[in-house]
């Protein structure tokens, strides 16, 4: 016998991997400042640990799908990560509103038809400038936006060629393609909504042996860490315009 499906569906959480256990003690893993991102309540939401082998239910089950950043490459092509591809193949095709988070984001373009591949430009970590750009005019979801804005960026990979028919909302210095949408209700950040500025000063401290001998300028890029309160906004917007309870 198939279960019902519940009158106020939850907003499933697609946990994709998780920052070092250092920083995922401090801050929470990225699944848990996803859900802060949110503004939901624990009980709105489903938290699916793709990575972990967890697979979601139908996409019927829920009125909207957001999914984490995480450590691994979607060019890795996981057997959890390839599974997830195809269940947003279904979710898209369902009409599923979803939004993604840099490997989410790459991830939906991966499945959707598009390239994932590394950035040429190069690794893009600390508080960037994001830029809108005319095909973000009318779009509800960024109605009333400043032009421009600063965003977390934490990123190796980046989307190469969107999908079939997206539309580029935004991009910054080092990526064309820092905001897509895809269909109606299908959006994606390579940027960090959910990440506050103390984590991006500890993951730059963590890392900055790392990125100092990528030629980062690190004191640079820890010195420039500041709030975003307006990329902090998007999840919840997101929810508002197209998945509401």
């Amino acid at each position: 016998m198939t279960a019902a499906i519940p009158s106020v569906r939850p907003v499933l959480i697609l946990h994709t991997g998780d920052p070092d256990d250092t920083l995922k003690s401090q801050f929470g893993g990225y699944a848990e400042q996803l859900a802060r991102a949110s503004g939901l309540a624990p009980d709105a939401l489903e938290v699916v640990a793709v990575h972990a082998g967890e697979r979601p239910r139908a996409p019927d089950h829920y009125r909207a799908a957001l999914i984490t950043g995480s450590p691994a490459m979607v060019t890795d092509l996981e057997p959890w990560s390839e599974a997830t591809a195809a269940w947003l193949r279904e979710a898209a095709a369902a009409g599923l509103p979803m939004f993604g988070i840099c490997y989410g984001h790459q991830l939906l373009t991966h499945a959707l038809g598009g390239k994932v591949g590394y950035n040429p430009a190069g690794r893009e970590v600390g508080t960037q400038t994001v830029e809108l750009l005319p095909a973000a005019a009318g779009d509800k979801l960024l109605a009333g936006l400043p032009p421009t804005f600063p965003a977390q960026m934490l990123h190796a990979q980046t989307v190469l060629q969107p999908p079939p028919g997206a539309a580029v909302l935004a991009r910054s210095d080092l990526d064309e393609h820092q905001m897509i949408r895809i269909g109606r209700n299908i959006f994606s950040t390579q940027f960090h909504p959910e990440f506050g500025p103390d984590f991006v000063r500890a993951h730059l401290e963590r890392f900055g042996r790392r990125y100092a001998a990528e030629n980062l300028d690190v004191p640079g890029l820890s010195a420039n860490v500041r709030a975003t309160p307006v990329s902090g906004e998007l999840v919840r917007r997101f929810l508002d315009a197209y998945a509401p309870a």
